[in-house]
């Protein structure tokens, strides 16, 4: 019995670079060049035909390949016709180029249909990332790519391996984003639900499973030719090498748990960070996350084998995305001999948490600093307004002005956003075990406006949503900086949680999860100038409000470019000569 892969060409090989670039070299670092249109267009991600959004034809957008110290320059061309879109750069800390960042409202202005923006930034070091839409809730659309940053000329990676593959993980829905968003924005709420099909590499199968006969489901077997835009891309490996996979998570919900069958994974980067090198049989990868896993391929090369990416902390009701690692000389099409891996069980926190707390800083990376100048501990609450259902932080839920943000303050426009500033903590009388006692809550603007140069402390704080015995999992992603995780605990925060920092080796990373009635510590020193989000990664959360801006340096920062500030009153104020 055959996969019913007939045919199947080579879609994953190593050392891939895309076309479409032009190189300017100088002084070893190089500037490359990129032309992009992003519009809809029809695709199979999944076999059933939808409207994605892509770039330039293509679903997920074109790999961007570069070296640490190399400068990337996009030019994009907005042809969505009736909406505005920006993309941001996911784990690059844009250094002197805060408008660059790619996040409408905090940044930049939307960039209007058949209007062209020049994003133009430095990579500045080796690593993993991807980028991906940051207006409404475009990266579930599809709005998504990945970016890799091999290190410089002359330098070298800290771990060997023969060959590469890339996997960028998603979660797919057959609603339109559209509809999703008006949802999310009624009253009563209508949830987006779990998605149809997972992907990798934007390709996912709905209604037929590649592994069907090894179910008790009705799922037929896949009769796939391979060279269909939803046909999996295999991995095509020699026996006894060692590969390095490169896996990010773009997903808009999904967290997930990803195996290959009979073979070990040694992870040795986190958010283009490295990492103490250990060894796991699986590992979890929450939204908004990026990895590297360096997999020696020594099992019999007479067989291919599963890769399963699985559902976590959410009960699932979408299959795994299934893929083969297939062992040359052995034949593609060839089925393995036992059933894929099992996910965990989606609420087994204790194996979650087990993964996280393997993670520590390579030997050698910077430490964070003994002390902190200031403190935000900000609590995560499900809250509602006039009837419509927000997530919220300290009881503010998170609405953005017109003007971006790094406009309004580098130009003093106080009318701009709320001048007054969020709360830096909560009452001290909240049960975070229980539903709130009254679940209203604020929307907000207001800004955390941090010293340039010192320490912050973030005390991310999990609570029980508006249902009683219901704590979600929730991934936050710093902009701007990455920071160090100085370590999880359950329940509420208190000061003798501080006994338990790490502070010999914590990880540095710019996305971190906190666990349901958990809480999570970062540390991070404020030295990059800019407004900077930081927000939870799941898309309809960040919509429904779960998020915060902040700003430090903003003085500082070169001129912004215009384009980034035509619109609302920086706008104005540019159509105005008298007022600049």
């Amino acid at each position: 019995m055959g996969l019913g892969l007939r045919h199947v060409a080579v879609v994953a090989t190593c050392w891939i670079l895309m076309l479409c670039s032009v190189f300017e070299t100088s002084y070893g670092s190089k500037t490359r060049h990129y032309k992009w249109e992003v519009e809809y267009m029809f695709w199979s991600p999944d076999c059933k035909e939808s409207i994605v959004m892509g770039i330039n034809g293509q679903f997920p957008g074109p790999t961007i390949r570069a070296r640490a110290g190399d400068t990337i320059s996009v030019e994009l061309t907005n042809k969505l016709y009736t909406e505005g879109v920006v993309i941001h750069w996911h784990g690059i800390r844009q250094l002197g180029t805060p408008w660059a960042d790619g996040t409408a409202s905090i940044s930049q202005c939307p960039i209007n249909p058949g209007e062209t923006y020049l994003y133009r930034f430095k990579v500045d070091k080796a690593g993993t990332f991807f980028y991906h839409g940051h207006l409404g809730m475009q990266r579930s659309a599809g709005l998504y790519g990945s970016l890799i940053v091999d290190v410089a000329d002359g330098e070298k990676e800290p771990f060997h391996y023969d060959g590469e593959f890339n996997f960028l993980l998603s979660d797919w829905w057959h609603r339109s984003v559209h509809e999703q968003e008006v949802g999310l924005s009624s009253r009563p709420l209508r949830w987006i639900g779990e998605p149809q099909t997972l992907l990798i590499n934007g390709r996912g199968q709905f209604n037929c499973s590649l592994a069907a006969h090894f179910s008790n489901g009705s799922a037929e077997q896949c009769k796939l030719r391979g060279n269909e835009q939803c046909a999996p891309q295999i991995l095509h490996v020699q026996p006894n090498k060692t590969y390095r996979l490169r896996i990010a998570s773009t997903t808009a919900l999904a967290s997930l748990n990803l195996a290959v069958k009979n073979h070990k994974m040694v992870v040795v980067e986190a958010d283009g960070n490295y990492v103490q090198p250990f060894e796991v049989d699986d590992m979890d990868i929450y939204s908004g996350e990026s990895y590297s896993v360096l997999l020696t391929t020594n099992q019999d090369p007479s067989h291919n084998y599963w890769i399963s990416a699985g559902v976590r902390g959410r009960k699932p009701e979408t299959p795994p995305a299934l893929t083969l690692l297939n062992y040359h000389p052995t034949s593609a099409s060839k089925i393995p001999l036992s059933p894929p891996p099992i996910t965990p069980r989606w609420d087994d926190y204790d194996h979650s948490k087990s993964f996280s707390n393997k993670i520590f800083a390579l030997m050698g990376s910077p430490k964070p600093p003994t002390n902190f100048h200031r403190r935000l501990t900000l609590l995560n609450t499900q809250n509602t307004i006039n009837g419509f259902t927000k997530w919220a932080i300290n009881n503010v839920s998170l609405t953005l002005p017109p003007t971006p943000y790094l406009g309004s303050i580098k130009h003093g426009l106080k009318d701009a956003f709320d001048q007054n500033g969020p709360p830096e903590n909560f009452s001290n009388e909240y049960d975070v075990m229980k539903p709130p006692v009254n679940a209203n809550t604020t929307l907000g603007s207001g800004v955390y406006m941090l010293g340039l140069n010192t320490t912050v402390d973030v005390i991310l704080q999990n609570a029980n949503a508006i249902k009683p015995n219901v704590s979600e999992i929730h991934p936050w992603h710093l902009h701007g900086h990455d920071f160090w995780v100085l370590g999880y605990g359950e329940g509420k925060f208190t000061k003798e949680d501080e006994k338990k920092f790490n502070l010999k080796n914590p990880p540095l990373k710019n996305t971190a999860v906190i666990f349901p009635y958990g809480w999570t510590a970062l540390r991070f020193v404020a030295d990059n100038p800019g407004a900077w989000a930081f927000h939870c990664h799941i898309e309809p959360h960040l919509h429904m409000g779960m998020g915060v801006v902040l700003a430090l340096g903003v003085e500082t920062v070169g001129k912004i470019p215009n384009q980034a500030l035509a619109c609302g009153l920086t706008g104005k104020r540019f159509m105005n000569p008298k007022q600049n």
